[in-house]
């Protein structure tokens, strides 16, 4: 069921959701929080779209916020969705035209489920400093995805730069499968040291510089960053040892973990789409303590290809 309301209010969207409820019988219960998406009129669609996949293992209300400062008129548009056009959530769009785009988080608090965390996601290129953003401050959790920048590298590093407690990035969750898999190879004998590491990736790969200041952090040894041609991600890591070296490389959507007297594994190993990666960021709801520590602390640890040309 889709409803639109033409220059409406808060209180009268929350009505309204009353009044569809009881038609349809949708219930709030069981919803674990409220999902903000920061989104423009182009993309809205689609960002409803993945964040309704999202969120099937996660029930939500998604409140998704289109600004249109330049539209004319200062008004607010909704548009309810439940049912099977929400998936498992509920979905509310709200349209804020001329100076109602300045004012967002006044339009959205009324309508947040009380009680509940608030998520908000920027599925465009979001400000540099979100924690402070009205939205960003209502928000427990805040996740940007730098592979929408011109330069995801750069940009990883000025989230580091305003970082914020409980921010975090999608090419993070690109990393959940790799840093599983690494450290489960460590816990084999033997158990000795890592003395040094490689990790190799596209040039504009934020998720590769990532997964290095996270192994920088946990390991406590130098990580050289080598740069392959863009769009190919993450591609391998080496963990080398006094008795060998532990790789994993990726080739498309398969993988090889190689391990000194042991046999190869092969494995899937695709990257996870915009559906996954945000999936695997709303697992949790508190602060990510470990992407903080890989973030701040292990990327100015990282020595990249590009810094010894210079």
């Amino acid at each position: 069921m889709i409803v639109d309301l033409e220059k409406t209010s808060s209180a009268d969207i929350s009505k309204k959701l009353v009044q569809l409820r009881n038609e349809v019988g949708s219930m709030t219960l069981g919803r674990v929080m409220t999902l903000v998406v920061v989104s423009s009129r182009e993309h809205v669609d689609e960002s409803l779209r993945v964040a309704s996949e999202a969120t099937r293992l996660h029930p939500s209300r998604i409140i998704a916020v289109v600004d249109e400062p330049d539209a004319g008129d200062d008004d607010l548009n909704a548009q309810i969705r439940l049912g099977g056009d929400a998936g498992a959530s509920e979905i509310i769009v709200l349209g804020l035209r001329g100076e109602l785009a300045e004012h967002g988080a006044a339009a959205i608090t009324p309508l947040l489920l009380p009680d509940s965390p608030v998520v908000a996601w920027w599925p465009m290129q979001a400000d540099e400093n979100i924690g402070e953003t009205q939205i960003g401050r209502m928000a427990q959790r805040r996740i940007t995805d730098v592979s929408l920048s011109d330069d995801p590298r750069g940009e990883i590093l000025r989230r580091a730069m305003y970082y914020t407690a409980g921010d975090t990035d999608m090419a993070w969750a690109r990393t959940t499968r790799w840093r599983g898999l690494l450290a489960g190879a460590l816990d084999l004998p033997p158990y000795e040291p890592v003395q040094r590491i490689v990790v190799k990736g596209a040039s504009d790969s934020a998720s590769t510089d990532l997964l290095g200041g996270w192994l920088s952090v946990e390991l406590g040894c130098p990580v050289q960053r080598e740069l392959t041609e863009p769009g190919l991600g993450l591609v391998a890591v080496e963990l080398h040892r006094e008795s060998g070296v532990i790789s994993l490389l990726r080739d498309g959507e398969q993988a090889i973990l190689r391990q000194p007297d042991q046999p190869d594994r092969q494995m899937a190993l695709p990257r996870p789409d915009a559906v996954a990666s945000l999936t695997e960021e709303l697992r949790r709801l508190d602060r990510d303590e470990i992407y903080r520590d890989a973030l701040v602390r292990g990327l100015p640890k990282i020595v990249a290809d590009d810094e010894h040309d210079e």
